[in-house]
């Protein structure tokens, strides 16, 4: 049996989709990190903290910029979700259909909408060199 660019087959959407609470995120890297098939990522900024009081050292925290995960190496374990000190990641209960291409399979969970690219996705012989690298 081949598979046609653009065609589904009839089949059923089979996976959830992780959903991602934007004001909740503070850019922590948890997810990222324990992630086990490093398909999320994410990008962030320093902002100055606000309303500080008068003579208070600057302070800066993480803004949130771009958050994607690659469902097509994302094992849909839930360790995001589980490791996020902020519930900032949760189970959403639309079930994700079968893309048409890989590349619309990396997705911003805020949206819903395939990547325009700007994400990158994991070459897996580059991931199994730098985790030849560490050994």
């Amino acid at each position: 049996m081949s598979h046609t660019p653009g065609h589904t087959g009839g089949r059923p959407p089979r996976h959830a989709s992780i959903a991602l609470d934007g004001p909740l995120c503070t850019s922590c890297l948890i997810c990222v990190v324990e992630c086990p098939a490093w398909c999320i990522h994410l990008t962030s900024h320093a902002e100055p903290v606000p309303d500080l009081p008068p003579g208070a050292r600057l302070r800066t925290h993480q803004v949130l910029d771009t958050f994607t995960i690659d469902y097509g190496t994302c094992l849909y374990c839930g360790i995001c979700i589980e490791e996020c000190p902020f519930d900032a990641l949760a189970w959403d209960d639309r079930l994700l259909a079968p893309p048409p291409m890989r590349s619309d399979l990396v997705v911003d969970p805020t949206t819903g909408d395939a990547s325009s690219g700007a994400t990158r996705v994991i070459d897996l012989d580059v991931l199994t060199q730098q985790e030849q690298s560490y050994r």
